[in-house]
């Protein structure tokens, strides 16, 4: 497994990137903010939100798919993100 944490604003950004299998990561906020969850189109608007104070949240991510996070404006949040290590 592969532990990374990643500082999310409201520039989205890649969280987990496109590969050739299909993968299941976790998630998890660690500040008090909500970070949205989704592809190349993700906005607080129409992202799946995860917030502090939740269990991590398991997340399929298919082949050659990407999976990007953002937060609201004017607003910084940590994420971790637990994946596998493909070879």
């Amino acid at each position: 497994m592969i532990s990374k944490s990643y500082s999310v604003t409201d520039a989205r950004q890649i969280v987990v990137a496109a590969d050739d299998q299909n993968r299941t990561v976790y998630v998890q906020i660690i500040g008090n903010s909500t970070v949205y969850l989704g592809g190349g189109d993700v906005t607080d608007s129409n992202g799946i939100p995860v917030a502090k104070h939740e269990a991590f949240h398991e997340i399929f991510v298919p082949t050659k798919q990407t999976l990007y996070a953002v937060c609201a404006s004017g607003v910084t949040e940590t994420l971790r993100v637990l994946l596998p290590a493909l070879d």
